[in-house]
């Protein structure tokens, strides 16, 4: 409010407190006796003062009359009792009349209808400008035509865009009205528009009233109803835009009239992550934390996610220096990055020497191991390494914690690592045993917590077929019946530091990844979500399956159950027994194997240590096999990992 606004509403505050109190007395009374005038004229010039003072306190005064609501009405009546209160004081103090209680609620009454209608009357009247035929002459300063927008969704998601909208009185935007499927809705009018119908309206609304852009507002849509909307919608031709769904509202990421085009995520939908903060905060304020990998992309969210929890260090280590670059300058320009020390570190964890020296240099109190090889066909035609990082590489890593008696050890692990048909999933299979029988004897909690797919991990499909896209196509899908489970990036980090709070040591924790979605869905999606045709724009082509790859993947194997955990979306797999003598005898000879590069050495290895481990293909290597491997890789760049 500026001084002028508060001199004038000063002024006008005098007048109501002081007609109140004259008007509450003419009304008891009937008409003003002699000591009555004397009792006024004594006391209005001393409780006046008062009554301002209360109103300046409560901050009357700093307050925007254009946005009045529901909390600047409680603070007019805060302030108003408050006064009330003080001036029963004074009349009991100072004077004594019959009957004169009945005084103070009628003053009491009287002052919180004038005050609070001084305040409350600029915004009614403003808002019934804007929402008069002559708004647009009135406010609409811009030479822009109006847009014609239609919102779908009358819940407080769309009531905010609307409100949104009428307080820039400068957009030029008209609402020609809403759309809604609750029946109790229709022909409700809010903020002057109209719910015009459900969604099977929005193809006859937007031919009636010459839409030019719909807005989705339905952040709680779940996947699938997100994607009937949008069908209805792309039958329109008519442009669409979207307000980020729940998980983002409730990561503080929704600011007003924050709309964006529908991104494929959207389309994947699910319950926002129930993450219990004192249970994370418990572990994770003012610890030393490592995370591996941390360059990668559930590595560097991991990171992100541990940020407002305060640890008192953070160790950023990876293989790639340009990565945890980027990662190091994204986390420094973090507004909660607060006191943390970020600490960069480049270093292979299949350096057991290297990696010994930095546990006992920084003796970090909890790790995250997200650092693997993860692309399933590279690591066909390169097993050796697929050993050496992702088994002998967390070997390292897991021997280090129980040296330095780190309190917490969480490894990234994948839903391959069940009945794996891939050298990557029984890699991982194999790490995840080398954690329980650690846990057995340290006093490290060693856990391994195992999801699906992420949505925007590099290597991942949607990159592919939004590249593929750019190119005009053709998409190419492996096989018409592959699905897979998603989740994303976000989420899957968060419930990875969430199920580490829970962890008591030898815990594999698996991650409810929700219904498994077609990949040719997801294509299909994409190429519409880009505006163009399936079959007509953008063609499909399936080109067999892969080396390692499965049509579905599994979260459990058959001897394994799930407990649940305190957090619906984290269960626990039942324990699995491991000999761990027999287990180190078996990892010797896989290194060996993959130390002198005996591929056969490798399969035979992984098949002792897992015996559930079966190739999807004659897996016979020898070097012309993975030469020619390796010559069809370079081909065919949709050989990338789904």
């Amino acid at each position: 409010m500026t001084p002028f606004r508060k001199i004038f509403f000063i002024l006008t505050d005098i007048i109501c407190i002081a007609f109140s109190l004259v008007a509450a007395i003419w009304l008891k009374f009937d008409h003003l006796q002699p000591q009555h005038i004397q009792y006024l004229l004594f006391i209005i010039p001393i409780l006046t003062p008062v009554g301002l003072a209360c109103f300046w306190f409560m901050g009357l005064y700093n307050r925007t009359l254009r946005f009045t609501s529901l909390p600047d009405m409680v603070a007019v009546f805060t302030a108003v009792t408050t006064y009330s209160m003080l001036k029963i004081g004074s009349i009991y103090f100072t004077q004594s009349f019959a009957n004169f209680s009945a005084v103070f609620v009628i003053d009491w009454m009287l002052s919180l209808i004038l005050v609070g209608s001084s305040r409350i009357a600029p915004r009614v009247a403003l808002s019934v400008l804007e929402a008069s035929p002559l708004r647009g002459w009135l406010f609409n300063k811009t030479s822009q035509k109006s847009k014609r927008v239609l919102i779908i969704g009358a819940g407080q998601a769309g009531e905010g865009i609307l409100r949104e909208i009428r307080r820039n009185v400068n957009l030029p935007i008209n609402v020609v009205g809403l759309i809604d499927d609750s029946l109790k809705k229709h022909n409700q009018i809010i903020h002057g528009v109209q719910v015009l119908g459900g969604s099977d309206k929005i193809g006859s609304v937007v031919k009636e009233h010459s839409v030019d852009e719909i807005i989705i507002a339905i952040p709680s849509a779940s996947g699938q109803e997100l994607r009937r909307i949008i069908k209805l919608c792309q039958d329109t031709r008519v442009r669409f835009k979207t307000l980020p769904g729940l998980q983002d509202i409730i990561a503080g990421k929704l600011v007003s009239l924050q709309l964006r085009d529908i991104a494929i995520e959207d389309l994947l939908r699910r319950p926002p992550a129930e993450i219990n903060l004192a249970e994370i905060a418990a572990y994770v304020t003012s610890k030393v934390v490592m995370v591996t990998g941390a360059g990668g992309s559930i590595g560097s969210e991991i990171c992100r996610q541990i940020l407002p929890f305060q640890p008192s260090k953070l160790i950023l280590l990876g293989h790639g220096e340009n990565s945890i670059f980027k990662t190091n300058q994204d986390l420094h320009g973090d507004e909660n990055l607060g006191n943390i020390a970020l600490i960069p570190v480049i270093a292979d964890i299949q350096d057991r020497e290297k990696i010994a020296s930095l546990f006992n240099t920084y003796r970090p109190d909890i790790v995250f191991h997200a650092a693997a090889h993860k692309h399933v066909p590279l690591m066909e035609l390169n097993p050796e390494e697929a050993v050496k990082n992702n088994v002998l590489g967390t070997r390292n890593l897991v021997d280090a914690s129980h040296n330095t008696k780190v309190e917490r050890f969480v490894m990234i692990s994948t839903d391959k690592a069940v009945n794996p048909t891939s050298i990557m999933g029984a890699s991982k299979r194999v790490a995840e045993k080398i954690l329980k029988c650690y846990a057995r004897r340290s006093q490290t909690r060693f856990v391994a917590v195992r999801f699906g797919n992420v949505l925007g991990s590099r290597g991942s499909v949607i990159p592919l077929f939004k590249e593929q896209i750019e190119k005009g196509g053709p998409i190419t899908i492996t096989h018409p019946k592959m699905i897979r489970y998603f989740m994303t990036i976000p989420e899957a980090s968060k419930l990875v530091i969430q199920a580490g709070s829970y962890g008591k040591g030898g815990e594999v924790f698996i991650l409810d990844m929700g219904e498994p979605v077609r990949i040719i869905d997801l294509a299909e999606d994409l190429i519409r979500l880009s505006g163009l045709e399936v079959g007509k724009d953008i063609e499909i082509r399936f080109t067999g399956i892969r080396p390692g790859e499965k049509l579905y993947e599994e979260l459990l194997t058959a001897s394994e159950g799930i407990t649940a955990t305190r957090n619906r979306k984290i269960f626990i797999a039942r324990p699995e027994e491991v000999d761990e003598a027999a287990l180190m005898t078996q990892v010797e000879r896989l290194e060996a194997a993959a130390r002198n590069g005996k591929i056969r050495g490798i399969l035979r290895g992984f098949q002792e240590i897992v015996p559930s481990f079966a190739p999807n293909r004659d897996m016979i290597y020898n070097d012309r096999q993975i030469r020619e491997d390796k010559s069809q890789l370079q081909q065919h760049p949709q050989l990338r990992v789904i």
